[in-house]
């Protein structure tokens, strides 16, 4: 994953202030966008922008606090940190009740910025993705949870749409969690046979002394316990779809049987010999790979052979991690309507989470952290969401260097503080005039910058 933290307009008429607050940010690992007058940088912003806007106030034509104004027009959750001066800070406190993310005070340190801008950035990136979590869910809301713009759910669902109303047999192969049942009922959905029944059977979650009877049925006195007749999921589902999960855990002997149903589309109930016709859809689904013998082991082949007319393929999450927060959005919202709670927005945490996290258990496992998260049981975040640390790391400063930025530090805060006025500034550091002159020489600080609003 890249570093980098996001945009930020960055507008000063300054450029030697530009240059340096480049140098910065690229540090930082943030993308600088450089405006030297408030009306070009509001050219380029949008709502839609990913990034945020650190301007100085004292600024000719647009200043930063009507920057301020327009951006918020336009949307007023980007984050706008104000740089002011001494005189501007009541103005600058006027403009966080207004909604203005921040303000810096010159000269700032570059720490105390960059906090400030790490924390904005991440505010901005969760706005951002809530917005589109909602509208993905809001255009999914039709498509039940096979949610996903990853191009293996694309070619799922059109593949879908193309053999719904075929009366074709088909396989649906996935791990387990990926949505099986939700596929095979969306096949029965788009389908026409869409107002017969859809039935299903865990081949895998009955003993195998009852799941002959609950596939064919039987007569009253088959055999013991069998009190009145009963009708099995096959015939129930005729005119329908049958759909058979953990196909891969059949017993082998009634392999044999389904192997016969499929190919005759007729049933012998237990207890009888009475052959009955069916109209029916089968879909199957496993979550090994029947055609590796390795993994099939004693599950016929001729059988699989028989199923594989059409096998459909679910990835699991880890293919398609970009779906994940659609995904998740959905079945928030689901799980809030259940317990009656307000739909919580994605914090830094859960986004932390539904990214970093693999998610062995695939859909089913975000169902469930769904259900927690509505009920305002998150994560706690393993790392600090705002942090400092650069992209490029920086060589350890000499004790000369230390000494040569502070020493301009120091400077710039008398500047600052007596507003350009070069005797009181003198006096205050208690140096020589030649001494101080030859010190702005060396620094490159330009006295002039100053004595602009004197």
């Amino acid at each position: 994953m890249s570093a980098e933290k996001g945009r930020v307009i960055f507008v000063d008429d300054d450029e030697d202030l530009l240059r340096a607050a480049k140098q910065m940010l690229e540090l930082a690992c943030f993308v600088p966008i450089l405006f030297r007058s408030a009306e070009t940088a509001l050219a380029t912003i949008d709502k839609d922008f990913e990034g945020l806007v650190v301007s100085d106030i004292r600024m000719p034509g647009m200043d930063g606090l009507q920057l301020f104004e327009r951006v918020k027009a336009i949307d007023p959750d980007i984050p706008i940190v104000l740089i002011t001066g001494h005189g501007d800070v009541e103005l600058a406190v006027a403009a966080i009740k207004d909604g203005a993310y921040d303000f810096i005070p010159k000269p700032y340190a570059t720490e105390r910025l960059l906090e400030t801008l790490h924390r904005a950035s991440e505010k901005r990136h969760l706005v951002l993705e809530n917005r589109r979590l909602k509208d993905a869910v809001a255009r999914s809301a039709g498509d039940m949870p096979l949610i996903g713009e990853a191009p293996a759910m694309k070619r799922l669902r059109k593949t879908l749409r193309q053999i719904a109303d075929t009366n074709v047999d088909v396989l649906v192969e996935g791990e387990t969690g990926t949505g099986k049942e939700v596929v095979a009922a969306l096949l029965h959905r788009w389908s026409n046979r869409h107002a017969k029944p859809f039935v299903a059977l865990n081949c895998g979650a009955l003993p195998e002394s009852v799941i002959e009877s609950e596939l064919f049925g039987h007569e009253a006195g088959a055999f013991t316990g069998a009190q009145r007749r009963r009708i099995g999921r096959i015939e129930h589902s005729n005119g329908g779809t049958l759909f058979l999960d953990e196909i891969e855990s059949m017993p082998p002997p009634l392999q044999v049987k389904l192997l016969r149903v499929l190919e005759t589309r007729q049933i012998t109930p237990l207890g009888t010999n009475e052959t009955r016709s069916i109209d029916l859809r089968v879909v199957a689904a496993t979550k090994v790979d029947l055609g590796d013998p390795a993994t099939r082991r004693d599950f016929r082949e001729d059988l699989y052979f028989r199923l594989n007319v059409v096998t459909l393929r679910i990835p699991p999450l880890r293919e398609r991690s970009e779906d994940i927060p659609a995904l998740f959005g959905h079945f928030l919202e689901r799980a809030s309507k259940r317990f009656g709670q307000p739909v919580r927005e994605m914090t830094a945490a859960v986004r932390d989470h539904l990214m970093g996290h693999k998610w062995p258990g695939n859909v089913r496992e975000l169902v469930h952290f769904a259900d927690r998260v509505a009920l305002g049981l998150e994560p706690e975040l393993e790392t600090s969401v705002v942090s400092t640390q650069k992209c490029v790391t920086a060589p350890s400063l000499s004790l000369a260097e230390k000494v040569r930025r502070y020493e301009a530090t120091v400077i710039h805060e008398a500047l600052q503080e007596h507003r350009g006025d070069m005797q009181q500034v003198i006096e205050t550091l208690g140096i020589p005039r030649k001494t101080f002159y030859d010190k702005l020489k060396r620094h490159g600080i330009n006295s002039a910058d100053y004595q602009k609003n004197r």
